[in-house]
């Protein structure tokens, strides 16, 4: 059996997940995750994040490094890597990210959860899917993902990479040509996606990417590993077998396994 392993995990370094890193280091042990990476939410500034709800504060970020090498050295049976989830902002984009700022991490997720300003994934901003131009936002988004998935971006993978479906909202045209769009741009790139369990919890039941979507990744030789997105400890292992048969399903053989120093290796899965 392929080890239990989760690229994507939060704690309450960041304004909205639940629990200290070190009960969701201890509750993926327990659950038999070989291999975990603490990806906290890279600080956004106050023009994107008004309230430090969605992501990690500037001035916790040391703290938070720091914290993330004491749980491996508290933890000796299995691999902690210290990682960070990294927002693409288009235009936005005003922090002066520097690629030397990202070196210390063993892994870099590229989200995009903003688009022109919207955090389309949000709880609090849900309503607005209500009122929406649904087609012309999955476009926009689709935009921004390829933006980032073929960018120079520091990204190691690219999380969630359908995460605009979060509340069940789907365009009116066939998504088919727009797969295969992200597919090249992740190839082009040079990067690996994740699937990641937390959709089949969400409104839209049905884990990120959808299998179509995943089967056109496997299809263009991009690598592919898994995460929780855990924002409770009783979350850290949750959906990762049922992640493994999604993506034998899609023509997956081998699951990439980050590692220290951005080393990757190849388990069967």
């Amino acid at each position: 059996m392929t080890d239990l392993v989760t690229m994507h995990t939060h704690s309450t370094f960041c304004g909205h997940a639940k629990d200290a890193l070190s009960d969701v280091v201890d509750a993926a042990r327990e659950a038999g995750v070989r291999v975990m990476a603490a990806t906290e939410h890279y600080p956004v500034g106050d023009k994107i994040d008004p309230t430090g709800h969605s992501s990690m504060r500037a001035e916790l970020l040391e703290d938070y490094c720091a914290a993330v090498l004491a749980e491996r050295d508290r933890v000796s049976d299995m691999e902690i890597l210290l990682g960070c989830e990294l927002d693409w902002l288009g235009d936005d984009e005003e922090r002066g990210l520097r690629p030397e700022d990202f070196d210390r991490f063993d892994i870099v997720l590229g989200s995009v959860h903003f688009v022109d300003g919207w955090l389309i994934n949000g709880s609090r901003h849900a309503q607005r899917w209500e009122t929406a131009d649904v087609d012309a936002a999955w476009l926009r988004y689709i935009e921004l993902w390829c933006e980032a998935a073929a960018s120079d971006a520091p990204f190691t993978v690219m999380s969630h990479p359908d995460v605009v479906k979060k509340f069940a909202h789907y365009p009116s045209f066939d998504l088919a040509p727009h797969y295969e769009r992200m597919a090249e741009a992740a190839a082009a790139g040079g990067r690996m996606i994740e699937v990641n369990t937390s959709g089949l919890f969400a409104p839209c039941e049905q884990m990120y990417p959808a299998p179509d979507l995943l089967s056109a990744f496997a299809r263009a030789g991009v690598p592919c590993t898994v995460g929780t997105d855990a924002h409770k400890a009783a979350h850290a292992a949750r959906g990762v077998q049922e992640a493994y048969d999604l993506m034998r399903a899609a023509g997956y053989r081998k699951l990439a396994v980050p590692g220290y120093g951005r080393e990757v290796r190849f388990s069967d899965l």
